[in-house]
C-alpha cells in the first residue's frame, strides 16, 4: 500500500471515532443509590447526583443504611448544604416527589432503636431478596456512597 493510502485510511479512520463515541448509548435505566455515610456533604452529593440522573430519565431508588438511615427519620433536620441551601433529605423527597423509591436497610430500625412509625412519608424498609435482585439486575447500575 502506498504512504498516500495509509494516510488516508488513517484520516477516515480519525474521522468515524467520534461518530462511534457519539452513537454508543451511555444511559442507564435503573439506578441503585447506596448510602452509608454520616457525612452530610457525601449524603448531599449522593442525593444531587441522583436527582441529576432522574432527570437525565434514569428510575433512581435510594437504600439509605448505617448512619445515612437517619436521614429516613421524620425527626431528622440536617445542616443545610451550600451553594444552594438545602439539606441532604430535601434532595431525598424531591428524589422521592420524582418517582425515586427510598428505603432503609433491614438491619436499621433493630439496631438504630427506632420504630417504623419514625420513618418519613413513603420510605420502606428493604427487603433483602428484593434488594439484591435490584442489585442484580442488568439494566441496573448501583452506586455506593
Amino acid at each position: 500500500m502506498k504512504k498516500s493510502n495509509y494516510a488516508t485510511l488513517f484520516l477516515a479512520a480519525s474521522l468515524m471515532v467520534p461518530m462511534a463515541v457519539q452513537a454508543s448509548d451511555h444511559s442507564v435505566e435503573k439506578a441503585l443509590i447506596l448510602v452509608n455515610s454520616g457525612s452530610l456533604q457525601t449524603q448531599g452529593m449522593a442525593m444531587v447526583l441522583g436527582n441529576a440522573m432522574q432527570d437525565q430519565g434514569t428510575q433512581v431508588d435510594v437504600l439509605l443504611c448505617d448512619e445515612a438511615g437517619d436521614l429516613a427519620l421524620q425527626e431528622t433536620v440536617s445542616e443545610e448544604l451550600k451553594p444552594n441551601d438545602v439539606t441532604p433529605e430535601q434532595l431525598m423527597m424531591k428524589l422521592q416527589q420524582g418517582g425515586a423509591s427510598v428505603s432503609v436497610c433491614a438491619l436499621y430500625l433493630p439496631n438504630s432503636g427506632n420504630a417504623r412509625d419514625a420513618l418519613r412519608e413513603g420510605v420502606d424498609v428493604a427487603v433483602p431478596p428484593a434488594m439484591a435482585e435490584k442489585m442484580l439486575a442488568t439494566d441496573t447500575r448501583v452506586f455506593s456512597f
